[in-house]
């Protein structure tokens, strides 16, 4: 069974966009280590040196570590339906609500103090992966 690539590029858009996140990171967290005087031995160990930091860029480096969170339950899911048969309309749609929803949350993570809209944002996220992930697990069983 042939995989359909394009059911594919909403996984490599939100790889695009974590790799985004990394250089957002990087370029506020450097300067913020410089001003605050922080030596770079000092950061081997990122909890030791929070409170020297200012939020706005503990927020980028927080978002960052949760694109390595629960979307690893979407890439998983993308890549099975892929490779079973189940790159259909709908799985397309979800995963595509579901990363933008993703790069959403990043910006309300990054740019807004209020943390249920945060929530809001990733409580919608993730009833999107519920869906995907009920979706498949419907089909599979449908299939047997």
């Amino acid at each position: 069974m042939p995989i359909n690539v394009g059911f594919l590029y909403p996984v490599l858009a939100l790889v695009v966009w974590t790799l985004v996140m990394w250089l957002w990171m990087y370029a506020t967290r450097i300067p913020a280590m410089q001003k605050a005087g922080i030596n770079p031995d000092e950061a081997r160990h990122p909890h030791t040196y929070t409170d020297r930091m200012p939020a706005s860029v503990r927020s980028v480096a927080d978002n960052y570590n949760h694109l390595h969170e629960q979307p690893t339950i979407f890439y998983a899911l993308m890549f099975f339906a892929a490779l079973t048969g189940g790159a259909d309309h709908l799985a397309t749609y979800l995963a595509w609500a579901y990363v933008g929803l993703r790069v959403l949350h990043s910006f309300v993570q990054i740019l807004s103090p209020k943390v249920a809209q945060r929530f809001l944002v990733f409580a919608l996220a993730s009833l999107v992966l519920f869906v995907l992930a009920g979706k498949e697990v419907v089909r599979i069983l449908t299939l047997a």
